[in-house]
């Protein structure tokens, strides 16, 4: 005879159900705790869980000028070196650009602008804490390929139809000085590209993609003989100053403050007077 079905047996496998449901979710819970308690000490900088980066505890981010990569670049590594457990993240490009990233909420500790006008946007927009600090000055200068093929003697050549020329675009520092430049020499260049940051413009000269481009004596220096510089006497009253400052969202300040004095200070203005940086 075949067994009936118990009226009961649905209830004890939804008790058991129950049961093991209540088991797991105690366990998840026990878990999450755990992990929490385990994470260990602060995160003020945005430190581990930023992603730290070469195993610091603590990551501060520096914003700098696209023509100041290299010598931070060295000034990164030093300050890292007297501060161990810090990793220092340096993102560079076009100063417009950098200020517009900080509007929109990119999350940086320092800024290093090419000219004091951007960093007046940022103090304008409350992204500054304190006020900026000049460290250094730079000068444009005609950057053409290695021997000069094309003969380039001044600004006045760059009018020549048949030369290909780039700048940097009208926001960006080295194009607001690129056209006061050209204004004070009266001389009116057709470029072929504007770009937004003077690295860009380096670079489409050093790979053949321009004959010619308006840059920063600093940056042909950087090259390291992929180009070289034809003198504009009429950028000398047209020297663009670079002011740094913490910002006001930084995670912890006085490690910002640090690594401006780290660029302000003695080791710091030599590394950029090497670079051929002026001094403020």
């Amino acid at each position: 005879m075949t067994a009936r079905p118990s009226r009961h047996a649905p209830r004890r496998t939804a008790a058991r159900t129950a049961t093991a449901t209540i088991a797991a979710t105690a366990a998840i819970s026990l878990l999450a705790l755990s992990a929490c308690s385990s994470g260990g000490g602060t995160d003020s900088a945005r430190g581990a869980s930023d992603g730290g980066g070469a195993g610091g505890d603590t990551t501060i981010t520096v914003f700098a000028a696209a023509s100041l990569t290299t010598v931070y670049g060295g000034l990164e590594a030093r300050f890292e070196k007297e501060n161990p457990g810090v990793d220092v993240v340096l993102s560079t490009g076009g100063s417009s650009d950098l200020v517009t990233q900080m509007e929109q909420g990119a999350p940086a500790d320092v800024f290093a602008s090419a000219d004091e006008k951007n960093m007046d946007r940022a103090v304008e927009s409350s992204l500054i804490s304190g006020e900026p600090t000049p460290f250094a000055t730079n000068e444009l200068t005609i950057a053409v390929q290695p021997g000069n093929p094309h003969g380039i003697a001044s600004l006045a050549d760059l009018e020549n139809p048949d030369l290909s020329v780039v700048r940097c675009a009208v926001p960006v520092p080295c194009g607001s000085v690129s056209d006061a430049v050209l204004s004070d020499a009266g001389v009116t260049v057709t470029a072929v590209s504007e770009e937004n940051s003077v690295t860009d413009v380096l670079g489409k000269v050093t790979a053949g993609e321009a004959d010619a481009g308006l840059v920063y004596v600093t940056d042909v220096a950087r090259s390291e003989g992929a180009a070289e510089s034809v003198e504009i006497p009429e950028a000398a009253d047209h020297r663009t100053t670079y002011p740094i400052a913490v910002t006001s969202g930084a995670a912890d300040p006085d490690l910002a403050q640090k690594f401006v004095d780290l660029v302000t200070g003695p080791e710091g203005q030599k590394a950029l007077a090497d670079a051929g940086f002026g001094t403020p």
